[in-house]
């Protein structure tokens, strides 16, 4: 899965493709041809005209088939406004795209800058260059709403008497331009993402994303089962997380930290060091984007970028990547993400202390593919503290409530800890294991006994507060936050797997 940034692009299987903007938000789509504009009304696809040729919206999904579009369509771009017409994106969480092929393969995720005042905002577009379909994030907001947004791309609009097919414009004073004219600030597509928990910092806004809101899927579930009397709230049992790994130095023949360093010293930054481990993953992946020809945090295989770096052995608190094609040398590579804002943060970022760096030629085009991973390891205290903030803005959301805060639980967290740990080793993300074991298992395994179990998990997540709000914004994992029967809690936290985090909520009563 490839990870875009506005202006980023990136070449699309042939088939069938699935786009999926979960949350308070109506999904659109136009239909354009090489000037731009719509052929026809029927080129707005919304959700009181929800198909046309090539295109159907379902929900928050849009299913498009590029082969299937109308003759002289080269252009399929795709917008977002608030479910409730006039309301300004700012006050709504991330309208995160996601994009699949026809087996379900996510190829693609956007999370664009959060917008402000604007109450439309123009997500990315699929385009056609010779005979490959590519995508493009925008993350451009558009302040004339809906109505203004279809005029601009040729869709009539009736002020005095507004169709009920198209909302009423909320109120605005410009648009922004409609897309078509970004390009790629970089020699080649490239992605960049930091992910994980970040240092000791306040838990009331700090996020490890420069771009802050839910990032990946969350499931709750709840159930009761009486094996018992309630346990003590104070435990013997305790959990001992396992410590992140010792520096793995590895020599720096290309000259990386001659060129990183200084650049994060002029930000204030601390230097990174090389590490073994993480230039053996950076390595594996470069050398996977080469031979498929294409940037992507997941190979061939279906190995992530996330799964290499575990296996290596480095487990981390906080990890970011860049994922570049076109820069030919160190020097290039640098100099590209120091040029990008938000890879430029991640090079820069003084929460990330360890680093590891590659590149790969492809054999088929001669692309340099380069993959640079930059990490901090996990250690107890790391652990500790984000569970404890997870714990302390769950409690924030009880009190809201005017309900208890729920009490630390020591094998409630030794179960969600190991389940957290059991989908990144097992690459499963579900309340039920492999072997059919579930939530009140696990936890009557750990210790527990509990009368009445809930759980919440989620993955991707890359901060505390970020999970959190992620939970919070859906209804049955924030009816199992907010349910006045649970009096403990444990959470379980691990950097890894296909995501790259799984969070755990384990509730008891």
């Amino acid at each position: 899965m490839s990870e875009l940034v506005p202006g980023g692009n990136l070449p699309l299987p042939g088939g069938p493709l699935t786009l999926r903007v979960p949350g308070p938000f109506d999904v659109s789509a136009l239909v354009t041809g090489a000037r731009g504009k719509v052929g026809g009304d029927a080129d707005f696809v919304f959700y009181n005209q929800p198909a046309a040729p090539g295109v159907r919206l379902r929900g928050d999904t849009l299913s498009v088939d590029p082969a299937r579009l109308r003759a002289g369509a080269v252009r399929v771009t795709v917008a977002v406004s608030a479910a409730e017409p006039g309301t300004p994106l700012g006050r709504l969480p991330a309208a995160t795209l996601r994009v699949s092929d026809g087996q379900g393969r996510t190829l693609a995720r956007f999370e664009p800058p959060r917008p402000g005042p604007e109450t439309v905002l123009l997500l990315a577009e699929l385009y056609r260059r010779g005979d490959v379909w590519k995508i493009r994030a925008i993350g451009q907001g558009y302040a004339d709403g809906l109505a203004g947004l279809a005029r601009d791309f040729g869709v009539e609009v009736n002020d005095d008497a507004p169709p009920p097919a198209v909302p009423r414009p909320a109120a605005g004073t410009n648009a922004l331009p409609p897309p078509g004219g970004r390009t790629t600030p970089a020699p080649g597509p490239a992605t960049s993402r930091r992910s994980g928990i970040g240092p000791a910092a306040p838990i009331s806004g700090r996020s490890a994303s420069p771009t802050p809101g839910p990032a990946a899927p969350v499931s709750g579930r709840t159930n009761s089962r009486a094996p018992g009397p309630a346990a003590s709230p104070t435990p013997s049992r305790t959990v001992s997380p396992t410590p992140g790994p010792a520096v793995s130095p590895v020599s720096d023949p290309e000259g990386y930290l001659v060129l990183v360093n200084p650049a994060r010293a002029r930000a204030g930054a601390p230097p990174v060091v090389l590490d073994a481990r993480l230039a053996a993953a950076a390595r594996a992946h470069a050398a996977s984007m080469a031979e498929a020809g294409r940037l992507g945090t997941e190979g061939q295989d279906g190995t992530s970028l996330h799964q290499r770096i575990t296996a290596a052995g480095f487990a981390y608190a906080t990890v970011g990547e860049h994922l570049v094609s076109g820069p030919r040398t160190p020097a290039e590579f640098v100099a590209y993400c120091l040029r990008t804002e938000q890879a430029r943060r991640t090079l820069q970022d003084p929460a990330l202390t360890h680093a590891g760096l590659a590149y790969a030629i492809g054999p088929r085009t001669g692309d340099t593919y380069w993959t640079a991973v930059w990490a901090r390891p996990l250690t107890p205290e790391d652990l500790a503290r984000t569970r404890a903030d997870v714990v302390e803005l769950t409690n924030r959301e009880r009190g809201r409530a005017r309900l208890a805060p729920l009490a630390v639980d020591g094998w409630l967290t030794a179960a969600a800890q190991a389940h957290s740990a059991d989908m990144v080793a097992r690459d499963f993300y579900s309340h039920t294991s492999p072997e059919g074991t579930q939530p009140w298992d696990r936890a009557a395994a750990a210790g527990s006994r509990r009368r009445t179990i809930g759980e919440n998990i989620a993955c991707g997540q890359r901060s505390a507060a970020e999970v959190v709000e992620g939970w919070m914004n859906s209804p049955g994992h924030r009816a199992n936050i907010l349910k006045p029967d649970f009096t403990h809690i444990g959470v379980g936290f691990v950097g890894g797997g296909r995501t790259g985090t799984y969070w755990t909520q384990l509730f008891g009563a």
